[in-house]
C-alpha cells in the first residue's frame, strides 16, 4: 500500500468515477459527517459518478439512492442495485436473484441465525436486519460489546458449514446464499445501467474501502484506495488496496475526493 499522496496526478485526473464502501470508509464512528457528504456532492458535481457499494440493507439503500448525491447504490454485498430514475422520478431496483431464490435463501438463513446465536455468545443480529431482503447480518461490534477475532472467525465458519457465502466488514458478518458479491454485481450494474465495460475501463475507476469484505474490489481495481484504518485488517486480507490515505474513515474519503478534484483542476 502506497500513500495516496504519491499517486501520479495523471492517474487521478483520468478517474471517471468512485465506487465506495460506506461503513468506516465514508462514515466515521457510525456517523456520516458533513465533510464526507460534501465530498460526495463535490465529486458528483464535478462530473464523476459516485456509487456506494455496501453491505447495508435494502431499506438503507432506498434512502441513499433517493437522497444522497450518488448515481446508484449496490446493497447487501451485491444482492441488488438501486438508482433514482430522474426522468421518471421513480426509484428502480434490480435484484440479482428471483423472489423465489431470495425467499429460499431467507428460509435457510433462519437455521444459520439460530446456530450463530447459540454457538457464539455475545453475537447479535444487526439492528438493520428488518430492512434486509437477501442476507443475514450478524453484529460483532456495532451495537454489542466487541467480539474477538476468534469469535468473528467462528461466525464465518458457521455460515460456511451451511454452504453460505459470508464476509466480515468492520462491524458485521454478512452471509447469503447465491453466487454473487460486491464485485460481480458492480460489473453487471455498470454494464446494464451505464453501458460501461468495467473490465476494459477499471483503471479509470477507483474503489475505496476499509475492511476484509472489500478485498475482492481492492484486487480488481488497479487504483483502489484504502482509508487509513484498512491497516487494522491488513494481515488477514487476500488483496490490499494500491493506495492508502493518511487519514482514517470519513476523513480519508474526504482526502481521496480532494485529491481527485485537485488533479482535475490542475493544468
Amino acid at each position: 500500500m502506497t500513500p495516496l499522496s504519491e499517486c501520479p496526478r495523471e492517474v487521478l485526473a483520468n478517474v471517471a468515477g468512485v465506487l465506495t464502501d460506506i461503513d468506516e470508509t465514508v462514515s466515521t464512528h457510525g456517523r456520516l459527517t458533513a465533510d464526507a457528504y460534501q465530498a460526495m456532492a463535490a465529486l458528483h458535481a464535478a462530473g464523476l459518478r459516485v456509487i456506494p457499494v455496501t453491505g447495508r440493507p435494502a431499506g438503507w439503500c432506498d434512502h441513499i439512492a433517493r437522497f444522497w448525491p450518488v448515481d446508484a447504490v449496490v446493497g447487501e454485498n451485491g444482492a441488488f442495485w438501486m438508482w433514482q430514475d430522474r426522468v421518471a422520478g421513480k426509484l428502480r431496483t434490480r435484484f440479482v436473484q428471483s423472489e423465489d431464490e431470495r425467499s429460499e435463501g431467507r428460509r435457510r438463513l433462519k437455521t444459520v441465525r439460530a446456530e450463530v446465536l447459540r454457538e457464539v455468545p455475545g453475537a447479535g443480529i444487526a439492528s438493520d436486519q428488518p430492512y434486509r431482503v437477501a442476507d443475514l447480518a450478524v453484529d460483532f461490534c456495532e451495537d454489542v460489546p466487541p467480539l474477538s477475532h476468534a469469535e468473528v472467525k467462528r461466525i464465518l465458519e458457521i455460515f460456511a458449514r451451511h454452504g453460505a457465502h459470508a464476509k466480515a466488514s468492520s462491524i458485521h458478518v454478512n452471509g447469503w446464499f447465491g453466487e454473487y458479491d460486491k464485485l460481480a454485481t458492480s460489473r453487471v450494474m455498470m454494464r446494464e445501467l451505464f453501458g460501461i465495460d468495467l473490465e476494459a475501463e477499471r483503471a479509470r475507476w477507483v474503489f475505496s474501502g476499509d475492511s476484509p469484505n472489500d478485498a475482492p474490489m481492492f484486487g480488481y481495481f488497479p487504483n483502489s484506495v484504502g482509508v487509513a484504518n484498512v491497516r487494522d485488517f491488513a494481515d488477514g486480507m487476500d488483496h490490499l488496496p494500491r493506495w492508502v490515505t493518511a487519514r482514517r474513515s470519513g476523513a480519508g474519503f474526504v482526502e481521496l475526493a480532494e485529491a481527485l478534484l485537485a488533479a482535475r483542476c490542475s493544468p
